[in-house]
């Protein structure tokens, strides 16, 4: 693979793009730690499983380079009402780790997502 491959094609396009998000989406909506706060426990028992696993690997495509586009809401009307705290925020990024170790997701790669995370986070963590 070329050295300008994006990021896209360097983590296998969607097929394997989605087989990562399935299960952190999982990981995520099943995290006591996440469900501790009422709102996000409403949210993920809310919103179908499958739709949400649509969604997110639509955005992670859609974020590195694919050919999808994103068609969900924004960051910002998404989880400005579930009052995400910092240590929420951490938990998910842990889910995250978790789920780059299963896959054994190389670090350069692991690093490039997390700048696509965090750069979600002012939308998200607003407490």
């Amino acid at each position: 693979m070329s050295e300008t491959a994006s990021l896209y094609e360097r983590l296998g396009g969607v097929y394997s793009i989605a087989s990562v998000v399935d299960d952190f989406i999982d990981r995520v909506m099943d995290d006591p730690r996440l469900n501790a706060n009422p709102k996000v426990d409403e949210a993920h028992h809310r919103v179908s499983r499958a739709g949400f696993k649509y969604l997110v690997t639509e955005m992670v495509c859609w974020a590195t380079g694919g050919p999808q586009t994103y068609t969900g809401r924004s960051m910002h009307d998404s989880h400005a009402h579930l009052d995400i705290t910092e240590g929420e925020w951490g938990s998910f990024l842990d889910d995250f780790r978790q789920t780059m170790d299963r896959f054994e997701v190389p670090e350069s790669m692991r690093q490039e997502l997390l700048t696509i995370i965090n750069s979600t986070k002012a939308d998200i963590v607003l407490k």
